[in-house]
């Protein structure tokens, strides 16, 4: 998989990340920024760095798997693996522009 292509499916994989919400904040998880890093190998497997909002959120037991299930039925990917990680510790510096817009904090 050549630079071009893992760019193209990264995009795929981000688009399908903008279809996931926090049930509790009407923002996706990837502007919300709980997606620290998507890394793509040779092979079209994708391995996903993520977090929540809070280790006690209701959700911690579900998103991630839905996080690995959407992503891992975009076209093009192999296979799909995520970690969920809490450092760092996520905070709302962690938004995206949009994402402060939307909440009312910018």
């Amino acid at each position: 998989m050549n630079q071009e292509e893992r760019n193209e499916l990264k995009e795929k994989i981000t688009d399908a990340l903008k279809s996931i919400y926090d049930p509790e904040i009407p923002v996706d998880i990837y502007e919300l920024g709980l997606i620290y890093e998507v890394n793509i190998d040779e092979k079209a497997h994708v391995e996903i760095v993520m977090t929540l909002t809070s280790p006690n959120c209701p959700v911690a037991g579900s998103l991630p798997e839905d996080v690995r299930a959407k992503v891992a039925e975009v076209e093009g990917v192999s296979g799909a693996h995520v970690e969920l990680v809490f450092e760092p510790t996520w905070d709302k510096s962690f938004m995206s522009e949009e994402a402060m817009l939307e909440l009312g904090f910018l």
